[in-house]
């Protein structure tokens, strides 16, 4: 059954009515057949297990929701959903379930939650590692994550400028401190802001308009394989701004930040989605301290060398001691 300590909220963990702020998580992980990890999850959660296809599990938990659970990659979906209405081959199915198992990672996407009520999520963590599932330290193909997905607490353009400026000055500090994997290092879908977009953010601090803070996104990120992924948000706000430069169906509104970043490193004793919340709430912090905020942009700012940019090592530096001098990590 559902227990688990509180973690640490946010510094605004309501929205402008009064209710808390929804959290959703997506867990990437390996090492478990789907049937047997819907188990697991089912009885952690304390939640009824329904599947849907042979990679399509469902977990009704009264007191959180409804959790998929299935495996990441869609054409395999496709071809379990035309088996399961009699129109594909239940042979061709299962071979590829048994080629793509130590490939093609299970992802568990958890329904969105009060962000008082993440510790609950923490004992479905904890049986998926005693039962040997596997996060992406335990492979050298498997860039697997961790995604966070935390509503916001407004959606005025000055709250979600200040969360993608935090963001932009933290990056750099954020991949290195979490010492992200290689494999996810390597790979695109977890690519850092360019530098000349985070110093753009910095030099304006503000001062833009919402359609011209998606504008200037759209411009130096057109994808949604970024770190922190504003193209759910944005298209929540402004669907045809987006449309218009993007047509990838992919992209859903949400109106969520969607922060890629973090491993999972589920097979490390004492690991948690503790690891990827508290990263986050480092952005949540600078981002509700405009002074603060301000101030770090000016300083990244005047960083910049001639020819050379900024200097990512000296940069990581001098966040060590300022964020520690400030008690925001």
């Amino acid at each position: 059954m559902i227990h688990g300590a509180r973690l640490s909220l946010p510094p605004r963990p309501c929205r402008k009515n009064g209710e808390w702020r929804h959290v959703g998580f997506e867990i990437e992980f390996s090492g478990l057949p789907i049937d047997r990890a819907a188990r697991i999850c089912a009885e952690a959660l304390g939640a009824l297990c329904a599947k849907r296809t042979e990679v399509d599990f469902r977990l009704d938990a009264p007191s959180l929701g409804e959790f998929r659970l299935e495996v990441d990659w869609a054409y395999l979906k496709q071809q379990a959903e035309a088996s399961s209405i009699g129109e594909g081959s239940a042979q061709w199915v299962e071979l590829l379930k048994t080629l793509s198992r130590d490939i093609v990672p299970l992802e568990l996407v958890c329904p969105p939650i009060f962000v008082d009520r993440i510790g609950m999520l923490l004992p479905a963590v904890e049986a998926l590692r005693a039962s040997g599932a596997r996060g992406t330290g335990d492979s050298l193909i498997s860039a697997l994550g961790v995604h966070v997905n935390a509503e916001l607490p407004s959606t005025d353009g000055g709250t979600i400028e200040r969360h993608i400026r935090a963001f932009g000055l933290l990056q750099w500090w954020l991949a290195d401190v979490q010492q992200i994997d290689l494999s996810r290092r390597i790979s695109p879908y977890v690519d850092l802001y360019p530098e000349r977009y985070v110093r753009l953010l910095a030099s304006r601090r503000g001062a833009d308009t919402l359609a011209r803070l998606i504008d200037d996104y759209l411009e130096d990120n057109p994808t949604r394989n970024r770190a922190l992924d504003m193209l759910p948000l944005f298209m929540s706000v402004d669907p045809g701004r987006v449309r218009a430069v993007l047509e990838d169906e992919r992209i859903k509104p949400r109106p969520t930040f969607h922060y890629r970043l973090p491993d999972c490193r589920i097979e490390e004793p004492g690991w948690s989605l503790a690891a990827a919340w508290d990263s986050w709430l480092v952005v949540e912090r600078l981002a509700d301290d405009v002074g603060l905020l301000d101030r770090l942009s000016v300083d990244f700012v005047a960083a910049e060398r001639p020819l050379f940019g900024v200097s990512r090592s000296s940069w990581d530096a001098h966040l060590d001691e300022w964020l520690r001098d400030h008690g925001l990590a």
